[in-house]
């Protein structure tokens, strides 16, 4: 890890991947982190990364982006300062405007470029999102939470190019956690199938001589072939080749038979 000196003030630096995983296990280890990067150094990864991208150096990044519900998000604070500090912002404008229900936080801010961009949040829409009665900053500085969220809604629109798609960290802890469903998985199980083994067993059989009956094939075979069917097996050539060479020898022995059987001479 090498130390880039900038003009006044040395900046730490990670200069590669390892580099990185050996600052974010150092950093997470620190007292001196944040509750939601003590210990994490998969937290302080993304962060610094992401901080990167917007030019904060990885100690800045720690301290203004915060990983909310696994999403990378930064203070409303930092977020109009990388605004201004990007060059490209020519006036931020911050008011409330009505009172009651339309008690509103205004943000007006405009690009050098000329275009401006009004972001507004009000007590009304507090309420529809169900933000008014939550507990928390809601209850403790509700003015200041409709501010940051105008703020970050004119600020997103106005300057995605300097943002990079980041939220506000005000916002994201408003988002619901995805739920974690418990809805209880039950595995579907086919009913066992009935096999005709007699029948799959004729149909093996097609073409062999019939001299003996399918009954009778059955009942000779019958522990084999229950046996390879409970297997998952099919039936083995061996077997298929005994049963045509008993069905061979049956045949003969009946031809046998009929030609020695004993002519009955006409009763007179």
């Amino acid at each position: 890890m090498s130390n880039a000196v900038a003009t006044h003030n040395p900046v730490l630096q990670p200069n590669n991947f390892q580099e990185l995983i050996g600052f974010a296990k150092m950093a997470a280890a620190s007292d001196l982190m944040p509750k939601d990067y003590k210990g994490k150094p998969e937290n302080i990864m993304i962060a610094v990364q992401m901080g990167s991208e917007l030019g904060l150096a990885p100690m800045q990044a720690i301290q203004n982006i915060a990983v909310i519900n696994g999403r990378p998000s930064v203070w409303g604070d930092a977020m109009l300062a990388l605004v201004r500090g990007s060059g490209k912002c020519s006036s931020v404008k911050e008011i409330f405007e009505g009172d009651g229900d339309n008690l509103a936080a205004v943000c007006v801010v405009r690009r050098v470029d000329g275009d401006e961009v009004r972001g507004e949040f009000s007590v009304a829409d507090a309420k529809r999102a169900n933000l008014w009665s939550k507990q928390g900053p809601w209850q403790q500085y509700p003015r200041r939470m409709l501010q940051m969220r105008a703020r970050g809604f004119a600020l997103r629109d106005a300057f995605p190019d300097v943002l990079r798609g980041l939220i506000g960290a005000e916002e994201a802890q408003d988002i619901p956690a995805d739920p974690i469903d418990v809805t209880p998985r039950h595995r579907h199980v086919e009913p066992p199938k009935t096999i005709d083994h007699k029948q799959i067993f004729s149909d093996r059989l097609e073409g062999c001589p019939d001299a003996l009956s399918v009954d009778n094939q059955w009942t000779v075979w019958e522990s084999t072939i229950q046996k390879a069917f409970d297997a998952g097996r099919p039936i083995p050539e061996a077997v298929q080749d005994a049963v045509r060479d008993m069905i061979a020898a049956k045949r003969a022995e009946f031809d046998r038979q009929a030609t020695e059987a004993p002519i009955e001479e006409p009763v007179a």
